[in-house]
């Protein structure tokens, strides 16, 4: 008897844990299509934020609006998830993030930061593709680095931002960067990427061999 309401309670356990991966799997999803349709209908670089509202509402939406910054946001919550404490890196990320804000405020010049994330999204595509673990230390400069400059180039887009609508930017734009890396961890643990034999699934290569190219193709639009 004991058995069998253990056993039920471990199905339970196992579909609430699947239901909710499905659900970061659909946000993610949404967001990726969300960021396709504005590439598309050529949304606005530049905004001009005027109250704490408008700054919060972009700091949520500018992650997500370029492609090219989504992609390295997913790539290094799924890379993460390869470690027991995987999630400083994505934490790492973030606060990265904010620094290379911070960074732009203070107008200190960062020079290339376009091609740099391309960069950084081809270096994260390549990694999801290799049969062996990153390294820990590895992922995690080349995590800060991204972040650093995602968060230069999305400070880039503000003009004319009072003191109190850009700290409610920087609010925004912090909760989609944990919200969607640490959603991307949990889908990184939920299909083995932690896995003992160290060979990433298939579905993570082909998430590589994706990413490499949309980093491809952001780093020749950078260039040319």
């Amino acid at each position: 008897m004991f058995k069998t309401k253990f056993s039920e309670f471990r199905a339970s356990g196992e579909f609430y844990t699947s239901k909710l991966i499905h659900r970061h799997i659909g946000a993610i999803a949404a967001l990726i299509l969300i960021s396709l349709l504005s590439s598309l209908s050529g949304t606005p670089a530049d905004h001009t934020i005027s109250n704490c509202w408008e700054g919060f509402l972009w700091g949520l939406a500018d992650p997500v609006i370029s492609l090219n910054c989504l992609v390295g946001i997913i790539a290094i919550g799924l890379l993460s998830s390869v470690f027991v404490r995987g999630a400083v890196i994505a934490r790492c990320f973030v606060l990265a993030a904010v620094l290379g804000i911070v960074i732009h405020i203070c107008q200190l010049n960062f020079p290339g930061t376009q091609i740099a994330i391309a960069i950084s999204s081809i270096l994260f595509g390549t990694m999801l593709i290799m049969p062996n673990q990153p390294n820990f230390i590895v992922l995690a400069l080349v995590g800060i680095t991204a972040g650093l400059f995602q968060g230069y180039a999305n400070a880039e887009s503000i003009i004319g931002a009072g003191m109190i609508p850009l700290l409610a930017y920087i609010l925004g734009i912090t909760l989609t960067l944990f919200v969607v890396a640490m959603s991307a961890r949990e889908i990184g643990v939920a299909i083995g990427m932690r896995e003992i034999n160290r060979i990433l699934p298939w579905k993570m290569s082909i998430a590589g061999f994706a990413f490499c190219a949309i980093g491809i193709v952001f780093l020749s639009n950078s260039i040319i």
